[in-house]
Order: C-alpha cells, then sequence, then structure tokens
C-alpha cells in the first residue's frame, strides 16, 4: 500500500486500565498536561451493558476517555472488570523540545513507578531515558534533535 495524501488512517494507543482509569487521566494530566477531551462512565451509556459483562461496582468506572498530549489523542477505559493490567511489549514514546521539560516529564512520569534507564545523553538525543510508569505504563523521553536531518 502506499502512503498517499489520501492515506487517513493512524494508529491510536487505547489504555485500559482496570478499575484505575479516571486516577490515571488525572496522574496524566498533572504529570505531563494532557488534557481530558472526553470521558463517559458506563452508568452513563446510552446503551446499557450486557448482564454480565461488567464487574460489580463497576458502572461508575470510565467506559471510554480520551485525552491528548501535544499533537496525540490517546484513548482509555476501565475495561470491564478489575483483572490486573498488563503493558508489556510497547512503549510510549514522549518527544520534548528540551532537556529541561525532558527532566521535568522524566520525574513526573517516574514518581511511584521504575526507572529503566535514567535520562541521560545518547548519541542521537541530548537526554534520553525509560521508564514504567506507576500504572505500569512503558514511556521512553527523548529530547528532539534542535536540527533534524
Amino acid at each position: 500500500m502506499s502512503n498517499t495524501p489520501k492515506d487517513n488512517r493512524f494508529v491510536q494507543p487505547y489504555l485500559f486500565f482496570n478499575g484505575r482509569c479516571e486516577e490515571a487521566i488525572e496522574f496524566y494530566r498533572q504529570a505531563i498536561g494532557a488534557e481530558v477531551e472526553m470521558m463517559m462512565r458506563f452508568k452513563d451509556s446510552p446503551e446499557p451493558c450486557q448482564p454480565g459483562m461488567l464487574a460489580p461496582g463497576f458502572e461508575s468506572k470510565i467506559m471510554h476517555a480520551s485525552f491528548r498530549v501535544g499533537a496525540t489523542t490517546l484513548m482509555a477505559s476501565d475495561g470491564c472488570g478489575p483483572d490486573k493490567t498488563s503493558f508489556q511489549g510497547f512503549s510510549l514514546s514522549l518527544s520534548v523540545a528540551t532537556e529541561a521539560e525532558a527532566e521535568r516529564v522524566f520525574a513526573a512520569l517516574a514518581d511511584g513507578g521504575q526507572v529503566r534507564m535514567p535520562l541521560a545523553k545518547t548519541f542521537w538525543a541530548s537526554r534520553f531515558g525509560m521508564l514504567e510508569d506507576r500504572f505500569g505504563v512503558g514511556w521512553m523521553i527523548t529530547v528532539r534533535p534542535a536540527n533534524p536531518k
């Protein structure tokens, strides 16, 4: 398939937080300036869930949310039950303009999480680091090159 101007496809991350979605979105709002675009609870759905589909107590949980970080829209939900969340095999990559911003967002996202690779100079960026946040989501923080070639 060709990448023509008519090709309007794109991939969006959809994260399931198994009961912690609202907490996660608030964390991302504080840590990296996420802006909530939409949030709907299961109890507010125009169509009720099928009987037995939703875990007891999940009526007030998040059915669907979308939030923006810079130019990227992410989607999220609590899912239908409290099963353990497992974010494996991928990381979200956040590119920022300055080393100071990289230091700030790295520290904010690492709060309550685990640093996998400390933020440091690399051959491709003045700062790059990897972490897993308190929700288990992997992040890679990169300072964009000033003059990309």
